[in-house]
């Protein structure tokens, strides 16, 4: 295929890189980045000229609109726009409706797998869209990713991103409270790993993902926290899951207290460029007076 990529950071240069090394001609745009073995265009719109599927990884729903108005008036009439930003529902979805509009094919592919997913080649896509449109990326997600999963009409593929994300930042805040309770009670941290990972506490960030350094599988808690997964990043998806909850008046308290928490280890505390999982040490920090 011909592919455009737009947005060509440290999730979209692997991606795209990974195109390439599978036989497809890219042609990238990126204000900022110029990552080497990518052509590159001069504008957005030249690099989803004639192009088959363009893709973007782009960084919120108010950039991505002003993208793909300028993208779709130059792509081909059946082309494919695939979508992998993170973003709002209603962005996703007013995308969609504006690629239809323009006899365009849409796929809203949020991921999940981080900058090492992304180099690897084993992502995880959630997918929004209609089964022509998920027909017509599968093969694309089959050499960025390890699974895809087609959640439903446009749209969907958000919902699921933010609602898996809102889980993690819950559980993640969990698992570290925990460990700190651990602490001060005297119980080794590797014996109260061994119990929770094999018991009715286990969870991702348990298992795979400790947040105590040297305890379990290897994790960014073994390199001072350098992010796999940024404390602001989580902030953007769980502030996401909190305007999505607003709009379908839903209930989500824990998801709420998750987002008021990394709100205030980011912009307040020591959280900004650290990952997600440092929430630990800072809770070791801490006492009940504190909070």
């Amino acid at each position: 295929m011909n592919i455009g990529f737009i947005g060509l950071g440290n999730m979209g240069a692997p991606m795209a890189a990974n195109l390439i090394k599978a036989g497809h001609d890219v042609t990238g745009f990126d204000l900022v980045a110029r990552p080497d073995g990518i052509a590159l265009a001069s504008t957005a719109s030249d690099a989803a000229k004639d192009a088959d599927v363009v893709i973007t990884m782009l960084p919120n729903g108010t950039i991505l609109r002003a993208v793909a108005a300028e993208i779709h008036a130059a792509m081909k009439i059946g082309a494919l726009h695939l979508d992998c930003s993170t973003v709002d529902v209603d962005s996703a979805r007013a995308v969609s409706q504006a690629a239809e509009n323009a006899g365009l094919l849409a796929v809203d592919a949020p991921v999940s797998g981080g900058i090492g997913g992304a180099t690897a080649g084993t992502l995880t896509f959630m997918a929004g869209g209609s089964d022509a449109a998920f027909a017509m990326a599968k093969p694309l997600f089959d050499i960025m990713g390890q699974k895809a999963v087609h959640c439903g009409p446009a749209g969907n593929g958000q919902a699921a991103k933010i609602c898996n994300n809102m889980i993690l930042g819950v559980t993640m805040i969990a698992t570290c409270e925990a460990f700190v309770l651990a602490d001060k009670l005297g119980l080794d941290r590797q014996a109260m790993f061994d119990v929770v990972s094999t018991s009715s506490g286990a969870s991702w960030s348990m298992n795979a993902y400790c947040p105590a350094p040297n305890i379990g599988p290897k994790s960014p808690a073994d390199n001072d926290y350098i992010p796999g997964f940024a404390a602001e990043l989580m902030l953007k998806d769980l502030n996401l899951s909190q305007m999505a909850a607003r709009a379908v008046d839903a209930d989500t308290p824990m998801g709420a207290a998750a987002t008021a928490l990394y709100k205030t280890f980011v912009e307040d505390e020591a959280g900004l460029g650290r990952d997600f999982s440092a929430m630990l040490p800072r809770f070791s920090a801490r006492s009940r007076k504190d909070s």
